[in-house]
């Protein structure tokens, strides 16, 4: 399997809702790797690692997210040369 790491941005209903929360413990399950945090305009950023399959899984879950979220868009960007992260973790 190939490793990948993604970057993306969820916006909408994102804040508010658990959304990071729900989003660490569903790539805990999925075994990615990476971190969440909110941003300053509403949206959701988020970094995630791991193998192919499992990224695009919670690539299609951060597309409905947590049942209190109403996800508009979410854009993403394979990243090429990133750091190997560790766990993933809540950032503030």
């Amino acid at each position: 399997m190939t490793r990948v790491t993604l970057k993306m941005v969820i916006a909408g209903r994102v804040q508010g809702v658990s959304f990071r929360v729900t989003m660490r413990e569903r790539a805990v399950h999925h075994k990615v790797d990476g971190w969440v945090r909110n941003k300053g305009d509403g949206s959701v950023e988020a970094l995630v690692q791991g193998e192919e399959d499992h990224v695009s899984s919670l690539l299609e879950w951060a597309r409905v997210g947590p049942s209190g979220a109403r996800v508009s868009s979410v854009t993403h960007e394979k990243l090429d040369s990133y750091p190997r992260q560790t766990g993933f973790r809540i950032v503030e």
